[in-house]
């Protein structure tokens, strides 16, 4: 999912991301991230979980699935109307808002975990994202935040699937610098092989990281 941007910007990624959620079935699939399946023992039992970018809803309702309080919010309408059908499937409940990212009134210390799974932003916006991110977590809070990198490039040109345009992927090093401050506990870079629907397929070059803010 990527998101972030200014008006101009929301009159055509809203658009874009409907016609790429219009396709019948969920395309990034409806089974959670890897990563965040892994590392979701990091966030505290029944805690109030913030799923910015979450697209069709897998990750968010399959947090809710597994009893945390879920706030999820996308930018596309088709989106939002796919991971509400999902979460009436699974059977259980989550605020699910249509809102782009720049626009949506972050709270403030609110959360105690955030989940950014695949949210590319514009470089002139994404460390301020990023650090609102961060400041919408209680203090002790976890965020993990899983991305590609510029090497992910080489993947593409073989054949992978996924990624947004080269100046909107992220390092370890921008994360480092994006969420100063906070205490991190995981800042990876690494090749895996993505299966997540029809967009993200084959090996992948991605940075993971989980990260606490100070208490």
């Amino acid at each position: 999912m990527i998101s972030g941007g200014t008006t101009e910007r929301d009159a055509v990624t809203a658009p874009k991301w409907d016609r790429y959620y219009d396709e019948e079935g969920y395309i990034f699939g409806t089974a959670p991230n890897a990563f965040l399946a892994a590392e979701a023992h990091r966030f505290a039992p029944a805690g109030r979980i913030l799923v910015p970018g979450d697209g069709e809803g897998r990750n968010g309702v399959w947090l809710a699935g597994q009893g945390f309080a879920v706030t999820s919010v996308e930018a596309s309408a088709v989106g939002v109307e796919k991971a509400r059908a999902l979460a009436a499937a699974r059977g259980v409940r989550l605020d699910i808002q249509n809102a782009n990212l720049d626009a949506w009134q972050w709270p403030i210390a609110a959360f105690d975990a955030v989940a950014a799974i695949f949210v590319h932003f514009e470089p002139r916006v994404r460390q301020a994202m990023h650090r609102r991110m961060l400041a919408a977590l209680k203090p002790g809070g976890v965020i993990l935040l899983e991305a590609f990198t510029p090497k992910h490039i080489e993947n593409r040109k073989a054949g992978s699937r996924g990624g947004p345009p080269p100046e909107m992927l992220y390092t370890g090093a921008m994360l480092r610098e994006d969420f100063t401050g906070a205490d991190i506990v995981v800042l990876r870079e690494e090749e895996v092989a993505l299966d997540e629907g029809t967009r993200h397929q084959g090996l992948a070059h991605v940075v993971r990281m989980a990260a606490r803010r100070a208490a």
